[in-house]
């Protein structure tokens, strides 16, 4: 006997699925921008030569790119409070780490973009007297960031998806919203495929925007 797919009972979890895509969105921007800010930071700092500084920046941005996020957020939640005495919410360890985790990736992306510039332009700036900051902000950067969209935007959709994690440590997210529709119908089918849906209709004109903006940079 063949399974009878049936999508009219999820009309009735509307608001479920709407405050889902709003939380998963609110979560995606504000850990973006909370990583480009700490992965700027810290891509920036690398560029000292000093081992003092180098070292420790290293080990915390290879720590983030070397293990699971779901590992990461699970041990953020429960291992840490063990540790420091002091029970954190949800949302704080949630968004810690994803702003954490997506810092590194950040990070090596504006490390390598401005490593990545000819060091002839480097010469012709300090030639031409120009001081450390005014050297990034007029030469640098404007030719670092050409090279920097592409991972960076390619990273930034990734961290949409990656909020689905989120719904372990009990964040209603869109996917934690798709787990409480299900205890409620036992139809997990249908309510995990519209998750897919909304999750590809979210993504998907963000890859189109993206496309086009590297498109935009190359003609430029």
């Amino acid at each position: 006997m063949g399974y009878e797919w049936s999508f009219g009972f999820l009309w009735r979890y509307e608001r479920l699925f709407v405050t889902g895509v709003e939380i998963t969105l609110a979560y995606t921007f504000g850990t973006i921008l909370l990583g480009l800010l700490v992965g700027l930071l810290i891509g920036l700092a690398r560029l000292s030569r000093s081992r003092l500084v180098n070292a420790p920046l290293v080990a915390l941005t290879e720590v983030f790119r070397c293990t699971p996020l779901l590992v990461q957020i699970v041990w953020f939640y429960y291992a840490l409070p063990v540790l420091m005495g002091v029970q954190i919410p949800a949302t704080v360890a949630a968004v810690a780490v994803l702003s954490l985790y997506t810092a590194a990736f950040y990070a090596e992306i504006f490390r390598g973009g401005i490593v990545s510039i000819e060091r002839g332009q480097w010469d012709a700036a300090r030639a031409l007297g120009m001081r450390w900051s005014l050297m990034m902000r007029l030469v640098v950067l404007p030719q670092a960031v050409r090279r920097m969209v592409p991972p960076f935007m390619n990273q930034s959709i990734i961290q949409l998806k990656n909020t689905s994690l989120v719904s372990t440590i009990a964040v209603p997210d869109l996917l934690y919203q798709g787990q409480l529709i299900t205890a409620d119908t036992y139809r997990p089918l249908e309510t995990y495929t519209m998750v897919a849906v909304i999750y590809f209709l979210l993504l998907f004109p963000m890859t189109l925007l993206a496309q086009a903006w590297e498109r935009r940079l190359a003609k430029g």
